[in-house]
């Protein structure tokens, strides 16, 4: 609890942040395929509306990354960051659990939110709350793209930022996020992250394939990390084990990433 009177404004960002990312998301998804929405029938192909969503989603992403607060908190927003954040180091055991709890109250409040605001409009079968399925190729399609799509997602965070482009670490994320809703969504609903699928789950009472979006997202960047601190530790002759400071072993000064508070609480 020491963690929680030290922090607790640390973990509100958190949960802002995953609750702002699925209000955008309940809401991007109404205006591009409920069937009542002008866009909706406006624009025919599935292919173009989903591109449309995920430059949306992208976008969310990137704006919530550079905002003041989530530099503040480092905008995880996804339990497997976390997870994969706590195995380099990077977060203390205590932090971790919260921000995990702050993620799924936060994403989940945000679409009871949109449920109560508008319950005609995100109850449409076509908008089901936003909710993460497996697609017609099955749970196992579904599976390999989630754990795939995580380990791409933050290799990638962790090349770049270690780079000479840590500044543009977010807007590499955001890309990512466009092209996994434009191109993977229709394979397992594009989630990566466990706690907004349980954001969606809880209103829409529908939890097929959880323990996909629950394993497969932590798995994928659980492998990214240790294959990274692992080809870190080879390169540096074992210095900077914990990789407690910066993942390059210096101070940063990127303005991507500015936890306020150390390692271990």
């Amino acid at each position: 609890m020491e963690a929680l009177k030290k922090y607790w404004r640390i973990y509100l960002i958190e949960a802002w942040a995953l609750g702002m990312f699925m209000i955008s998301a309940c809401l991007f998804v109404i205006l591009f395929e409920h069937p009542l929405s002008p866009l909706k029938m406006e624009i025919g192909s599935s292919f173009l509306r989903r591109l449309f969503i995920g430059l949306a989603m992208g976008l969310t992403a990137i704006m919530l990354i550079y905002s003041g607060w989530g530099k503040k908190s480092g905008a995880h927003m996804n339990p497997a960051v976390t997870i994969a954040f706590w195995h380099l180091h990077r977060i203390s055991g205590a932090n971790a659990f919260w921000y995990i709890l702050a993620q799924i109250t936060g994403g989940t409040l945000a679409v009871l939110l949109i449920k109560s605001l508008v319950p005609i409009l995100i109850n449409a079968p076509e908008v089901n709350y936003v909710v993460t399925t497996p697609g017609m190729k099955g749970p196992w399609v579904a599976f390999a793209a989630e754990f795939l799509m995580a380990f791409i997602l933050f290799f990638t965070i962790l090349q770049i930022s270690n780079s000479k482009l840590a500044a543009w670490t977010g807007v590499v994320a955001g890309i990512l996020v466009f092209m996994f809703i434009s191109f993977e969504a229709p394979y397992s609903g594009m989630s990566i992250n466990p706690a907004r699928t349980i954001a969606s789950a809880i209103p829409a009472h529908l939890w097929s394939g959880w323990w996909i979006y629950f394993t497969a997202p932590v798995l994928g960047m659980f492998l990214a990390a240790h294959l990274f601190r692992t080809r870190f530790m080879k390169d540096h002759d074992g210095s900077c084990v914990g990789l407690k400071c910066h993942l390059t072993g210096k101070d940063t000064t990127s303005a991507t990433y500015e936890i306020l508070f150390p390692p271990k609480s």
